[in-house]
């Protein structure tokens, strides 16, 4: 009988070291709203390398490209298309490096792409927007593609091209020292447009 609850606990706690390492592999989510403002912010982690993304308010980024020289309807369509503050740290020992073209979002049982510098700067090709209009956009989101050495952070806008409100999954990979890493972020949500309101 002890034999059998040796076996039995070694199992158990093979299952739990086990469950943990896969989780740490992942990496780990929290979530948390700001008692002030009621919005959210997701932080993903793994191995010390951080990505926290941040709810913005479709009238923060409204204004905010307003004041950059884009016209009413052309602010109002990147305000309207799910914006987050995202901060990208890498507080471990190894390099870190991704591309948000390998970036995806499900939503409705659609995966989507995330709207990068790149796809931004093609739409705004078919309109009139100003040319320091489009490089103050091109400079405020979080750069496609970056490296990161320890101690290296950056932040800027992402924007997941969602309507307002809209409930979401982020896929999200990159590489540690080389090493591809997956991660998903689960049951994010766009802020709502409180002028629509």
């Amino acid at each position: 009988m002890a034999q059998v609850r040796r076996e039995h606990c070694a199992v158990l706690a093979f299952l739990f070291f086990a469950n943990a390492l896969t989780g740490q592999a992942r990496g780990h989510t929290t979530a948390e709203q700001d008692p002030q403002t009621g919005l959210w912010s997701w932080t993903w982690v793994r191995t010390r390398v951080s990505i926290e993304l941040k709810q913005l308010l479709p009238d923060q980024t409204r204004a905010f490209f307003l004041g950059r020289g884009f016209g009413r309807a052309a602010a109002d369509r990147i305000a309207r298309a799910c914006v987050f503050q995202t901060i990208f740290r890498n507080d471990g020992s190894r390099p870190v490096a991704y591309d948000l073209d390998d970036w995806s979002v499900s939503h409705r049982g659609e995966r989507l792409a995330l709207r990068t510098r790149e796809a931004w700067d093609a739409q705004w090709a078919q309109a009139t927007v100003a040319e320091a209009a489009r490089i103050a956009l091109w400079w405020a989101l979080l750069p496609t593609e970056q490296g990161f050495e320890p101690g290296d952070y950056n932040w800027g806008m992402t924007s997941f091209g969602l309507p307002p409100g809209a409930a979401f999954d982020l896929s999200l990979r990159l590489s540690i020292d080389g090493e591809p890493v997956d991660g998903r972020v689960r049951s994010m949500a766009c802020a709502a447009d409180r002028t629509a309101e």
